[in-house]
């Protein structure tokens, strides 16, 4: 009872963070010449558009994930699977902040609905972790897994188009990918499938990361 007390202060103390910060890019230091901007000549209208589309998808989803870590922390921070979620954490801290670099050096609008997952995130996060380490875990395999696949596809988008023209993306997105992939196979090696319910918070949670991809393709 003390350590879910504890916890609930925890995400008052969080909301309360959350709910202020700018949620936009969100300390992205970007030094001249360290990013390719893909919004030079090289590409036609339509290919920009598209680029813009992929990073500003992909910068929401790490938004969202970075969130979601952190609600978990939140819980299961001091306990035995606190530092396997904090390396998790860690790598979706860097990946945000590769995307808050490219919004920034090409001037990609960010979603409208960043506060929303601000907090949405954390506290999806946070509600699964208590169910416990399963539940964390279950939400942990769910949401990389879908994760992989919208990178996935946009990785057989890219290449079907030009892969040396996107070259560099490429390597951004496999790299990030298998990334995700790593946690979901460590989300399955703690116990994720014993999680209670296990399907249906599964699949509640993929239903949710698929609409929130379609959501941040046009707002």
């Amino acid at each position: 009872m003390m350590e879910r007390a504890a916890a609930l202060l925890r995400l008052r103390q969080v909301y309360c963070s959350v709910s202020r910060a700018p949620g936009v890019v969100c300390g992205a230091a970007v030094h001249a010449g360290s990013v390719r901007h893909y919004s030079s000549g090289l590409y036609t209208e339509e290919e920009k558009a598209l680029l813009d589309r992929i990073i500003r998808v992909d910068h929401a989803g790490e938004y969202g994930a970075d969130r979601i870590y952190a609600g978990q922390m939140a819980v299961l921070g001091r306990s035995s699977v606190g530092p396997i979620i904090q390396h998790m954490w860690d790598q979706e801290k860097d990946h945000l902040k590769k995307f808050n670099e490219l919004m920034v050096s090409n001037r990609v609008r960010p979603t409208a609905l960043l506060p929303f997952w601000n907090v949405a995130g954390f506290a999806l996060g946070f509600g699964t972790a208590l169910l416990g380490r399963k539940g964390a875990m279950a939400c942990t395999v769910a949401v990389e897994e879908t994760i992989s696949n919208h990178y996935n596809n946009q990785i057989r988008t890219l290449m079907e188009r030009d892969p040396e023209k996107h070259k560099e993306l490429l390597q951004t997105i496999k790299k990030f990918r298998d990334d995700e992939m790593e946690h979901h196979d460590t989300g399955l090696q703690h116990d994720a499938e014993l999680a209670p319910a296990y399907f249906r918070v599964k699949n509640a949670n993929t239903r949710g990361c698929r609409a929130a991809v379609y959501c941040q393709n046009s707002i």
